[in-house]
Parts: C-alpha cells; sequence; structure tokens
C-alpha cells in the first residue's frame, strides 16, 4: 500500500487578506511570519523521519514549508506542477469578499467559496481538471513508490481534489471544505482492491496523526 500524506502550506499574507491567491507566485503568497511559525509547529509535532520522500508543488511557499518539515528528517524532494494550486484565471489575487458580492451565484455562501459553475465566468481551471491531475499524480506515484509513505506539500483546493478523486468524485463537490493551513490529510492506496482510503482529514499540529 501506499500511504499520501498531504500537507497544506502555511499562511501567507494573500490568505490573511481573504485573495484568491492561485498561482501566483510573488511575494505576497510566501509564507507570512505566522505562516513560518506554523510550519515550524507542525514540523516539531509532526515528525516526518517516518516517510521515504517529500513530492511539493513548485510555488514558493510549498517550497518554504517543505524545506521546513525537512530540516531533521533530510527527505529526498522533488517538484511536480500537478500538486499546484487551482488557477482562478481572472480572479487570481481578487478578494473572495468582493468576487461573492459581485457574482454571488457563483458561490457557496456557507463555504464562501467558489462553485464549479465560475470556471467560464472567471476563466479559470475547472474542479474536474484539477481532481484528474491530482488522481493521475496518485496513480503514478502508487506505482513509482509502491509501499513508500509519501508526504506532498501542496495547497488547499489541491488537497480538497485528491480527497474527491479518493472518495469516488462525488457529484456534489462542495461536500468538503478546504483545509486549514499546515493541517494534514492522509489517503491510503491499496493496490490489491485498486481502492482508495480516506484515513484522515485537516488535522492539525494539537491532533493526534
Amino acid at each position: 500500500m501506499t500511504d499520501f500524506y498531504f500537507v497544506r502550506h502555511g499562511q501567507t499574507a494573500a490568505n490573511a487578506a481573504g485573495l484568491k491567491q492561485g498561482t501566483i507566485n510573488t511575494e505576497i503568497t510566501y509564507l507570512s511570519e505566522t505562516g513560518k511559525k506554523q510550519a515550524e509547529s507542525l514540523r516539531k509535532g509532526f515528525d516526518i523521519s517516518f516517510a521515504d520522500r517529500i513530492i511539493a508543488s513548485p510555488l514558493q511557499r510549498t517550497k518554504d514549508t517543505a524545506d521546513t518539515l525537512n530540516q531533521s528528517a533530510n527527505l529526498p524532494v522533488t517538484y511536480d506542477k500537478r500538486l499546484l494550486e487551482i488557477s482562478y484565471g481572472k480572479w487570481d489575487g481578487q478578494k473572495n469578499a468582493d468576487l461573492i458580492s459581485k457574482y454571488p451565484e457563483l458561490f457557496d455562501h456557507t463555504l464562501n467559496d467558489v462553485l464549479p459553475s465560475y470556471a467560464p465566468t472567471a476563466a479559470g481551471e475547472t474542479f474536474e481538471h484539477v481532481i484528474d491531475r491530482v488522481a493521475d499524480l496518485m496513480s503514478d506515484m502508487s506505482r513509482q513508490y509502491a509501499d513508500q509513505k509519501l508526504i506532498l506539500v501542496t495547497h488547499g483546493f489541491t488537497i480538497k481534489a485528491a480527497v474527491l478523486a479518493a472518495i469516488g468524485r462525488p457529484d456534489n463537490m462542495m461536500v468538503i471544505e478546504e483545509p486549514d493551513n499546515t493541517s494534514v490529510t492522509k489517503i491510503t492506496y491499496d493496490p490489491a482492491t485498486s481502492a482508495y482510503y480516506l484515513r484522515y482529514y485537516n488535522r492539525v499540529v494539537s491532533d493526534q496523526f
């Protein structure tokens, strides 16, 4: 079996400001001081030395989170674009609250987040495309690293997409909220049954991993 431990990066200034940061990779989307402290807290509370390797999104916020987690473990690190955050297209960098006000019909007002129908208006990446690329990565990694434990440092929507893929792509893709910064989500793949198992979701350092 292959174990995937999905870690969301630490907080950024864009997170704190309520912006759709998507694939933006500028200073506002780098780890803030709070984000750096979160990553260090996770390192202390979640010793990743049990794992075999780290695979991270190539954006700076995920690279820096992975580097902090790996300070003591010294695992091999690679980067994969399939772990990138969803691209919100023209909405990248805009305030979530402003978008909700302008396009209320394109948001889930319980989660205050975009519905799948947002994509044509924003010229953004579809939910289905993110699910497909993360599912493709998990399939590849389960063959390439069979029976290994993998740390995947990535983004909020990308982790949500991995979970949606693992639980069979439910029709309602809003049943799962994006996980918190520096949370851990575990998915196991069993090649004997070709089945994924969601072991836990959105655990933070005060929880039992």
